[in-house]
Order: structure tokens, then sequence, then C-alpha cells
């Protein structure tokens, strides 16, 4: 299918072949219109043509985070997972509408006629997977063209609600471009009268064709609204986009004593206090269209809010269909240019060079006229494309499945060394496949992951996905008869682990785990260091993580695990790599929770090996970013040895200390863990078993706050 792509790096609009999506637990929309939202995708459109500098100025938060990974990482670290960001392109358009092809929910059937919401998806794409909260039906009576403005219209429908507007209220509306045209027609439907303020004399002129009771620009406003309502307005709603202060000055000038100011626009926010104190007016900024906006389980896993948090997403967006069909709001007007796909760079062009008037612009689709979901789930790439390079003619064919952060952070730019020919790649989505596939010289790309494992010529597969789909990915590759390099955690719930335990020993493959750390250079400096030891070890690995969102997805219960089963199986497994030694026994304690703060991302945790050793993991999210993340010591024999951020190595022994310095970057053991994974070394599937359980009986030991055998036995290995 074809897909409109922004180059982050150069700012250029690609309209490209991609896998078309899976349905999975969202429909597939073969999307026949789609909104280009004009102010939002021009901001980001002109922010990926500025220089690097340019993307600093308008990000310092980002700058922020990549100046914290420099003093923990090195400057070189650093700035590769910062590239490998800018590297994927962007998907653009959050409105679209369509005919379902494929559905993997229950509240929609094939062939039925849908509006779509999203940034992410309801792009700008032939064919589209979209939650079902974030679908709606479209009435009989509305076009479908209509219908492409509905997550548009569900942003107007929300401001209005935030400005909490009354029957025969007076409102200003400040802005009248798309939305602000679009809530000046939902508040004459809610009984209000309505004045419009702009500097453009044609937007004046539509919205009082659209029933604005009065309309003006800046000059008299103050008097003018007397003329309407002599005690200010009720509500002032700010649909402006501009970075100047003027609207929000304004709105507080036109307001009433003790009136509401609703900010939808992306407007300075400045906000002068003397104006506001005197008025005691409230100021709410609107987000986004609805109850549920950035709600995972609400957007992603289809769950609804009840009937009582009344105006979700979804509601909204059906309510402005309902004043679609009602003839309360109507868009005729405002479809000022229709593109068809293929010539979507011309749409954007046409915005940014402001030789046009312009308010709502429509990509149009042509229909496949077959009634379903396309074939063309695997896109093959071109073969001159890619950073392919000849590899000997011996080495194994790899598949990969998963494109996230990590892995085009980590893992992916080390593909280009390894002995092995890239067949297929398998990411959630076709942009991130075929981005990716293209950049690295996959052979082919796919939204199926399926593929991958079906693939004769693929005898290996490396799974870089979200951890709750590492398990049952292993499960079929090694059912596939596949040799399996899969990320950690290898599980997130013990009865995961025992599945893969099951397949492990009923195939004929094998499975080597994503722990990087043992493979580092610095790590084997450090075991060759102790190999002739004559005691156990005591290790204390010490883990400064910085502060974690509530919100990120590594805490879902489904998709995450949390920081203990997460990232503890790490350094547990680096002391087993030390030790030589099995793990025996563990307890452990977290936190007393308190707010966010979890006890299951602070924690100490002490393990018992098999060979007497002991070692404590102090993970903690409370600590300063910009402090050193992870330092680990071990003391044996009479000898130290210590790692701080796989950056600085110190040996000490008799008096004396060896001691290594990486100043420009990391030596985590990626590249190192991936080498020996296509040499067919490395894999030791039994020791990440008991890593993995070790991880489980940590948690118990927090629950039960007691210490918990590590019962590798119980898996049959």
């Amino acid at each position: 299918m074809k897909q409109v792509l922004l180059d982050l790096q150069s700012g250029e609009i690609q309209v490209e072949e991609v896998p078309a999506p899976l349905a999975r637990r969202a429909l597939v929309v073969e999307n026949r219109y789609s909104l280009i939202s004009a102010g939002t995708e021009t901001a980001l459109i002109n922010l990926a043509k500025k220089s690097l500098v340019g993307k600093a100025k308008d990000r310092p938060d980002d700058v922020r985070k990549v100046l914290a990974k420099v003093t923990t990482d090195g400057p070189f670290s650093a700035y590769q997972q910062a590239m490998s960001r800018l590297a994927k392109p962007e998907p653009l358009g959050y409105s679209s509408a369509g005919v379902v092809r494929e559905t993997g929910v229950d509240d929609f059937e094939v062939g039925d006629r849908v509006a779509c919401g999203g940034a992410g998806y309801a792009v700008h794409a032939e064919y589209v997977a979209v939650p079902k909260n974030l679908c709606v039906a479209v009435p009989d009576g509305v076009s479908l063209q209509e219908a492409a403005f509905t997550t548009v219209g569900a942003i107007a429908m929300q401001g209005v609600r935030n400005a909490q507007v009354g029957l025969g209220e007076t409102v200003a509306v400040i802005g009248l471009g798309l939305i602000g045209v679009l809530t000046v027609q939902i508040l004459k439907a809610a009984g209000c009268r309505v004045i419009g303020i702009d500097i453009d004399p044609e937007k004046l002129a539509l919205a009082r064709d659209l029933g604005a009771d009065m309309t003006t620009n800046y000059d008299g406003v103050l008097e003018k609204l007397q003329s309407l309502s002599p005690f200010g307005a009720d509500a002032v709603i700010i649909t402006a986009a501009t970075k100047s202060n003027a609207p929000i000055e304004a709105a507080g000038h036109l307001v009433r004593d003790r009136g509401r100011v609703a900010v939808v626009g992306n407007v300075g926010m400045n906000v002068p206090r003397d104006i506001f104190y005197e008025k005691e007016a409230e100021v709410v900024v609107s987000r986004s269209y609805g109850l549920g906006r950035y709600d995972r389980n609400y957007e992603e896993r289809g769950i609804d809010y009840p009937i009582y948090v009344r105006w979700t997403e979804r509601r909204n967006m059906e309510a402005f269909l309902e004043l679609v069909r009602a003839k309360k709001v109507t868009l005729d007007r405002l479809i000022t240019h229709e593109f068809d796909l293929a010539d979507a760079p011309g749409a954007y062009g046409m915005i940014a060079g402001g030789r046009e008037k312009y308010l709502g612009v429509l990509l149009k689709y042509s229909p496949n006229g077959n009634g379903s979901r396309p074939a063309g789930s695997v896109t093959f790439m071109e073969p001159e494309t890619g950073t392919r390079v000849k590899k000997p003619a011996a080495v194994q064919n790899l598949g990969c499945i998963g494109a996230g952060v990590h892995a085009l952070s980590s893992l992916y730019p080390n593909l280009p060394q390894l002995p092995v020919t890239l067949r297929g790649l398998a990411t959630a989505t076709g942009l991130s496949a075929h981005s990716v596939a293209k950049k690295y010289g996959f052979a082919y790309c796919t939204t199926d992951y399926r593929k991958i494992l079906e693939d004769p010529e693929t005898p290996a597969v490396l799974i870089a996905t979200r951890n709750d789909m590492h398990a049952p990915m292993v499960v079929e590759a090694l059912e596939a008869g596949k040799r399996v390099f899969v990320e950690k955690p290898l599980a997130t719930t013990p009865e995961e682990l025992r599945m893969v335990a099951d397949a492990w020993k009923a195939s004929e493959g094998d499975v080597m785990v994503g722990f990087n750390r043992r493979h580092s250079p610095l790590s084997r400096r450090m075991k060759a260091f102790f190999a002739n030891r004559s005691s156990p070890m005591v290790i204390h690995y010490r883990v400064n993580a910085g502060e974690i969102p509530a919100d990120h997805w590594v805490h879902d219960e489904e998709q995450g695990g949390g920081m203990l089963i997460s990232e503890c199986c790490h350094f547990i497994d680096y002391m087993q790599y030390m030790t030589g030694a099995r793990p025996t026994l563990v307890f452990a304690r977290g936190i007393e929770p308190t707010g966010v703060v979890s006890k299951y991302d602070n924690f100490q945790a002490m393990f018992s090996f098999a060979d007497g050793s002991i070692g404590t993991v102090t993970y903690t999210t409370l600590g300063d970013r910009a402090y050193s993340k992870e330092t680990v010591e071990v003391f044996c024999s009479g000898a130290v040895g210590r790692i701080v951020d796989f950056r600085d190595l110190r040996l000490t022994r008799d008096g004396k200390a060896e001691t290594e310095k990486r100043w420009f970057s990391q030596e985590k053991g990626f590249v190192e863990e991936l080498h020996a994974f296509a040499r067919g070394e490395g894999f030791n599937f039994t020791e990440s078993a008991a890593t993995t359980l070790a991880t489980f009986r940590a948690w118990e030991s927090i629950e039960a706050g007691r210490p918990v055998a590590v019962d590798t036995a119980s898996l049959g290995l």
C-alpha cells in the first residue's frame, strides 16, 4: 500500500510503498479520504527542515536528555541514539474515513463505513489499523468526505466542553481557521451567541455565513463585544495558532468577571496575571479531542470509561458526526482543496507556499475494488536500496521481528557488521517495516511476523518486540525449528517461562537471550582477572535508573512486567556469569510505595549462588540521571574489580590498580553478543532460564517478605 512519510532529517514529503497493516486488536480500514491538519503537520514539517541546532533550540527538553546520556553513556553512544530517532520517517495525519476491510474487534463488521482518529493510527495511507475506541460509525446521510473531518471536529467539541458554555451565553472565538469555524457552528448548535475574531476578512465573512452573530478583527473588539453582551463574553475559546501572546491577552480583556477561557490552539501562554486576577477568570488548556487521550487502556486496548465519564474521544467523534448528519454543522464550504494521494507532496507544497488560501485540504484515495484487505502484507525491497554488503557464502540468513527504540539504537546499527544476510523484517506498522528494511538492506519487509517464521530461507530470527510478545514468539520460532535471539526478558510470567522451556526441550532450535553485559570486553577482562580465585565472590550491582514515567509501557502489566522483571534480569545474569554458578536463593525487599513510586522499581535483592557466592542488586528510580547509572563491584580472593557505566574499569590487587577508560562510548556488549549469535556461540538457555526464574522469585520474595528458593528443577532443566 502507499503511505505519506515525512523524513525527519530533511523535511521532505514522500509517498512510499509499505506493507499493509494487520487487524490484531483493531480494524483495518481502507481509507477514502484523510484530512491534512495544516497547523499540526506543518509545524512538524518545519521542525524537520531545521538543522540539528535548530531542532535542538525547538526541543530543549530533548537536548537535556541527550546531555544526560552523554554523561553516562559517552558522546558517541548518545549521538548514535539521537540520530537513530531522526532516521525513522514520521507518519503524518490523524483524521480519516473509509470502509472496514478486516476487523479484530466485535463492534464493527467488514463493509462498515467509519471515521477514524488518532496520530499514528488514522494516518495518510491507503489502509490503516485503528483501535475500536478511535473509530466511529458514519451515519447515513454523511459522506466519507465529510466524515474525514471527524477528529478535527472532536477537537472543536472538546474545546467547547472545556469552556462549559450554557444555553444563551455569549462566546468569543479567537482564530477562525478550520477548528475556529467548526467551533462557531457547534456553539450555535448549542444555543450560544457567538462573536468570531480574526485578522483575515475572508475568514470573517465565512464565519458570518456559517452562523456567527458578529465578526470582527482586533480593532475595537471590546466595544463591539459590549454591543452584544455588556458584561463581556461568558467564555472565550482560543483556536488560533501563533507564537504571539496576543490571543491570551485579548481573551483576558474580553472574558467577563469569573468567566472561562479555553485554549485549543497552540498559542503563546504568558498569561497576564493582573488582568485574569482582577476577573478571577478560569483558564483551561483543552487536551486534544476528549477524555481517553494518551490513556493506553482506552486507546490501545479498547477499554471504555463508564457513561458517567461522559465525553470521551469516541463519544465526541460520534456527537460531531450527529451534528453533521442533522445539518447543524456544514462542511461543504470548508473543503477548499482535494489532492490524490500520489500528489500529497504537492498538497504540502501548496500549504507551505502560502500562494493560495486554504482551509480544509483532503487527500483522496481510490478504492481497490475487491472489497477486501490487500494481500500485500509483504513488500520486497529494491536490490539497490539500503546498506547491504557482500557476505561470505556459507553464513546463515537472519530475519528480524520488531524495530523499537532499543532495537534501532543498540542492535540494528550493528547488523551490517555481522556475517549474515538479512532476509525479512517484521514490525507492527508498515511505515516502520519499510524504513528500517530500506536502511539496513533487508530483502523484504512485512507487518506479519509469521511470514518470517514460515520463510524456509530464514533459519535464525532476532526478536526485539515489546516484552509481552517475547515468550509467545520464541515458542512459535522454536516450533518452526529456528535458532532464536530474543531481547530480555525471556518471559514476563512463570507460566510463560515454563511454556518456553517446554518448547526448547521439544525443539531442534535453540535460544540466546540478549543479556549483553556479559559480552562486554570490560566484563570479559574482569572475569579473567578472577579466573584463579580461591574464594566465593561478593558482588554488588547498583543501578541508578532515574525516574521512569508512570505511564511508560514497561509498567503495563501485559506489555512490560515492570522494571524488576524487565531490567533486573540483566544484573542477575551478570552475577551468574561472574560466578559461573546458578542462583539458589533470593531475599528481596522493596521500599514502601508512595504515590507513583513503586516498590518493584526501588528494591534490593540479595542472591545466593551454588558456589557459595552472594550478590546484591540495588535498583532505584529515585536518583539523578546525571549521576552514573550502573556500577558493579566484585570482591574476591583479596582483590576488587569495578566497572562504572561500562566505560570505566578498575582492577585492584596487592595495592596495585589497573584501569581502562572508554572516553567516547560505552562497551555494553551489544555488537559482541550479536557476533556470538551469528557464529552459533553464546547459546546457554538453561542459564538464561535460571536468571529469568530468579527474577520471578525476587518478585515473590518482595511480596512474601521472606527468602524464596530459586528452584530451576521446577522447569525440568
